[in-house]
Parts: C-alpha cells; structure tokens; sequence
C-alpha cells in the first residue's frame, strides 16, 4: 500500500498514475476551481481529476499552469459526457477538452457512463487517442462487470481504470474481484458517500483509535483496498486533511469492520438504470 502521497500505481499499460488525487465535481469554473487545484499542487496532489460535464476544465488547465509544475509530473483526467458518445463526436470532444485544459496530452481518457449503443463505438474512439498520442491511457466510469465483460470482448486495449461510486456503503465487491482479476485499477469516486457515513459509530471508533478524523479512516480503507482515491473538496483545509492517511494502518479486523457496513448503497445513479 503507498506510503505517501507521491507514490503510484502501475497501470496495466505500464503508465504510472497517483494512488491519490483530487476531484473537482461541482467546483465552480474559475477562482474556485482555480484555488482548489493550486492549493492541492500546492500540497503535494499529482493526481487531478476532472470532466467535459464539470464544466471547469479551463480553470483545472489554467491552475496547472499556475503551478509552475512540470507537466510531466501532473496527471490529469477527464471524460467525454454520454451526450457527445461515439466515434466522431468523440474525437471532438476530446480536442474539445484538451483544448480548454490548454495541454497537449491527457493522461487518462474515461467514457463517462456506459451508454447503451455507444460505448463500443466511443472505446474505438478513445484507442485511435492511444495510438495517435493524444492520450497516455485510457478507461471507463461507472461500469459495472457484464459492461466490461461486453468491452473487453469488443477491444484491442483493456480499460486501464474503472472510476466507479465506491464507499462503505456500496463496497462493490464483486466488481473490484473482476478488475484486480483483469488489471483494471478500481478508482473511487464519492469516497467518503458524500458524508453520510462519516458519523457511524464503526468509524467514529477507530477513528478515535488511531488519532484521525472519520474522513481520513474511510479514505485509508479506500487505498488499503487496492483502490484510487479522488476525494472531492474546494476548502484548504480539508483538502490537506483528506491527504494525511500515509501515517497509519488499518488492521484487518478494523478494515472488515468497514467492509460489513456495506448496503449496496448508492448516492448517484445506478448505471443499469440511468436515463442516459
């Protein structure tokens, strides 16, 4: 498991990708954004996750140049949105957004949701990018195992992500199974179940245990289990308290705590019953 926050994953392509990052869902475009991606380059983040549907892909890019950081040492991704799904839309929206984040490559490329009748033909689209340059990896979101199962029988690359909801109360266990069996890097988004679980007594518990607050307990299980993490924040504050969980270890015993919290819970749309 990492022991900081520099350290990273190898991805199935051999590309190298920060176990932890910072998600910008509903950070505003401009200073808000703006800020919040500083004060995490600022802080030691790598991994900055974006999307054409946040809406903010000016200010993460525009941040980034801010940073005075080297490009190379930045990993950045964003997705094309199910309504701009298929082989040329596709290609256009992806010049799209890299265009507003001002970069000349992406590091990872996600098909936003598993649209009926469109993600193969959208995944074509994503290795042309492979093969063109234009992006260092490729993957999905919120696939559950018969989408990827239906994919990967109808590629030339494997996904090399999947950025799937993922907290205590929806553990997902036999979609991360399939993906640490394919080398597809689970990615969790709406790690801490935006709140709702961070004043259960099982976390309460051992967070006061090892001396930590309810956030980081969840995001430590989160990478103790294999997985990404990009919690979401747009306060200073919390974004460098979300990164404090390389100090510590769950035991087993506390990380099965966490596990029997599950309720196949979920607070965003079910991607088998999304009205795309």
């Amino acid at each position: 498991m990492p022991k900081s926050l520099s350290e990273r994953t190898r991805l199935n392509n051999g590309v190298e990708m920060p176990w932890f990052g910072l998600g910008v869902y509903k950070a505003e475009e401009g200073d808000e954004v703006v800020r919040s991606v500083r004060t995490a380059l600022d802080h030691g983040y790598r991994l900055i996750d974006t999307a054409a549907f946040y809406r903010n892909e000016e200010g993460v890019g525009k941040a980034i140049r801010e940073s005075g950081i080297p490009r190379e040492e930045i990993f950045v991704t964003t997705k094309v949105w199910n309504d701009q799904q298929g082989y040329p839309s596709t290609l256009r929206a992806f010049e799209e957004s890299r265009k507003k984040l001002g970069l000349d490559w992406i590091d990872l490329y996600l098909i936003h949701w598993p649209v009926k009748g469109k993600y193969l033909e959208t995944w074509k689209a994503l290795e042309h990018l492979v093969h063109n340059g234009r992006v260092r990896a490729i993957g999905v979101c919120n696939f559950q195992v018969h989408h990827l199962e239906d994919l990967m029988g109808n590629c030339e690359i494997t996904p090399a992500v999947n950025q799937v909801e993922f907290h205590p109360r929806l553990t997902q266990k036999e979609l991360l199974a399939f993906c640490k069996q394919n080398h597809i890097r689970l990615e969790a988004w709406a790690p801490l179940m935006r709140g709702k679980i961070l004043d259960h007594e099982t976390i309460l518990s051992i967070a006061e245990k090892h001396g930590k607050n309810p956030a980081q307990v969840v995001l430590r299980w989160d990478l103790q289990h294999g997985v990404v993490t990009i919690p979401k924040s747009v306060r200073k504050e919390r974004i460098q308290s979300n990164a404090d969980v390389f100090d510590f270890e769950l035991t087993p015993e506390e990380m099965e705590r966490i596990d029997a919290l599950n309720r196949d819970e979920r607070t965003g749309p079910d991607p088998d019953n999304f009205n795309f």
